[in-house]
């Protein structure tokens, strides 16, 4: 081999993909730490970073833009040429040399539909990009409402265990005294059943807790044992419902589900395109040489064009235009989901803020009551059961406080997420825009 032939060799084995392997992991990946400098609490914000950082679902659907640009690229690359030849040796009759012949011939229907190809595949691109910021979008309101749920969840046991341990105590009382038969059953029966209720609702607060922080480790890529400490304050800004109704006007233009219906419907009009320009007949356009076994040499160029008698690409214009109705109606129903999902949100929040208002307003009565309750009891002016029942009753409110309180912070949390408030907007994604008819 020459050197020459040897450099070109090297250039073209250069030009070609390499095998590497890629082994799976043998082990969960779960860590049982979080890199947090401070070393100190979290807010519902870092929470938030922290989950668009390393939950595993969105490091695995980042993968997806490799593809697509992968796809993107593969979708500009032209058909190669295509070059052909034969050497004919002379076998037999009246020749004196061998014949050949060669050509080479280029595929001219794909030029055609090389630019509305590029468009679709660009937009296609930009979808993935786009349902990738929805993802993420979701998973911040996701770690915004576990983290909020597990504040306000760590502020509930504080109450339901301090609930608990009085009416425990209470019954330990009342147990000793029926022992010793200084109280009947009757009287002793109210104070049992309060402890049974208030340490079951104790132990189903702790379940739930334990469940969200589970939730959370997932969240975050942690072993299902670290606990996550986070602060006593919820740093989200309040609902404010004349801005969130102004958001709505531009949700189309942010929202990345939105946009990412957008380009969808945009790369369906573009392959609606492709699909139309492909009707017109196969075109292939190339020259060759040939010289017969009498030495005859004849050059010149040559085309094959294919007659659209029976395919037409009638089918695959009709697949592509019921795509793009589908894509259209699709559009639509998201557009009026989300106003309508929004409007209700805020209405449902006027009614727990109403609701909230109004235990806030009974609950200094339901104390005072309590308290006097107390005193009263101590002074042996009151019966066990009306102490109870009137102890009982403020805690009863405080939980319905709570519980609202809860209810409230998840519909915020949830209109947040729906408008988009504090999370990455769709400015990296390119304009959706429309080939030439």
């Amino acid at each position: 081999m020459t050197r020459a032939g040897f450099v070109l060799a090297l250039l073209l084995l250069g030009g070609c993909a390499h095998y590497a392997p890629l082994p799976l992991p043998e082990t969960p990946p779960l860590a049982s730490a979080l890199p947090n400098p401070s070393n100190g609490p979290l807010t519902v914000s870092q929470v938030a970073a922290l989950a668009v950082e390393r939950n595993p679902d969105l490091i695995a659907a980042r993968t997806k833009h490799g593809m697509a640009q992968a796809q993107l690229r593969a979708a500009g690359i032209l058909p190669n040429p295509s070059l052909a030849g034969a050497f004919l040796p002379l076998v037999s009759g009246g020749g004196t040399v061998p014949a050949w012949n060669i050509g080479i011939t280029q595929d001219v229907k794909s030029l055609i539909v090389y630019r509305p190809k590029i468009r679709a595949a660009r937009n296609a691109a930009a979808q993935v990009d786009a349902d990738l910021l929805w993802q993420e979008w979701q998973t911040v309101g996701q770690a915004r409402q576990i983290a909020v749920d597990i504040i306000l969840g760590e502020r509930s046991l504080i109450f339901l265990r301090r609930a608990a341990a009085l009416l425990q105590h209470r019954n330990a009382v009342m147990q000793r005294a029926l022992a010793a038969h200084d109280v009947t059953l009757v009287s002793a029966a109210p104070s049992a059943a309060a402890f049974q209720s208030a340490r079951a609702n104790l132990l189903t607060a702790e379940q739930n807790q334990l469940s969200l922080r589970h939730k959370l480790n997932a969240l975050l890529d942690l072993a299902p044992g670290v606990t996550v400490t986070l602060v006593d304050r919820i740093d989200l800004p309040p609902i404010d419902a004349t801005a969130v109704n102004d958001a709505l006007a531009t949700l189309p233009r942010r929202r990345p589900d939105l946009m990412a219906l957008r380009l969808g419907y945009a790369e369906a009009d573009e392959n609606l395109r492709v699909a139309i320009l492909s009707q017109f007949p196969d075109l292939v356009l190339g020259g060759s040489v040939t010289s017969d076994s009498s030495k005859v040499i004849n050059a010149g160029p040559e085309a094959t064009v294919g007659l659209p008698i029976f395919d037409r690409n009638q089918g695959n214009v009709a697949i592509a235009r019921a795509t793009r109705v589908q894509l259209h109606a699709e559009y639509a129903a998201r557009l009026s989901a989300v106003a309508a999902e929004v409007g209700a949100m805020l209405r449902e929040r006027e009614a727990l803020a109403r609701q909230l208002e109004t235990v806030k307003a009974d609950l200094p009565q339901a104390k005072l009551a309590a308290d006097r309750a107390a005193e009263a009891f101590g002074r042996s002016a009151l019966d066990e059961r009306s102490y109870v029942d009137l102890v009982t009753t403020y805690f009863s409110k405080e939980q319905e406080r709570m519980t609202l309180e809860t209810a409230l912070a998840d519909r915020d949390v949830a209109i947040d997420t729906l408008i988009g408030a504090g999370l990455p907007q769709v400015d990296s994604l390119p304009p959706i825009g429309k080939g030439k008819p």
